[in-house]
């Protein structure tokens, strides 16, 4: 018990010597966006569906963008349209996501590196 009051009161000691000495905590906004929280808004989108092939989807939402990939086995690739994003593994849709539409604060987009 005396060896935990002791390092208490060292650890409260240093606490107080260097407190002023610390640099302040910063506090930041975060935005937390719930797992299927889109699925109300892309019901009311018309999206590729899974198991499409590519050359549906460009024929439905023609040229996209731009292209990503393929990486990885089995390959996976990006047809990022401005809306939204579609994901193939090889020639098949496996997933489609809407962009964010609000970039507010503490959300914010990773660059593709």
């Amino acid at each position: 018990m005396r060896s935990l009051i002791r390092i208490s009161l060292k650890t409260a000691s240093l606490i107080v010597l260097l407190g002023p000495a610390m640099p302040a905590i910063t506090l930041a906004d975060q935005t937390v966006i719930p797992v299927m929280s889109q699925a109300g808004e892309r019901d009311s989108r018309q999206l590729p569906n899974h198991g499409q092939s590519q050359d549906t989807v460009r024929q439905s939402f023609g040229a996209p963008e731009a292209k990503e990939g393929p990486v990885g086995e089995p390959p996976i690739s990006q047809w990022i349209y401005p809306d939204f994003v579609v994901y193939f593994e090889a020639n098949k849709v496996i997933h489609a996501v809407l962009n964010p539409t609000d970039k507010g604060p503490g959300l914010a987009l990773a660059p593709n590196t």
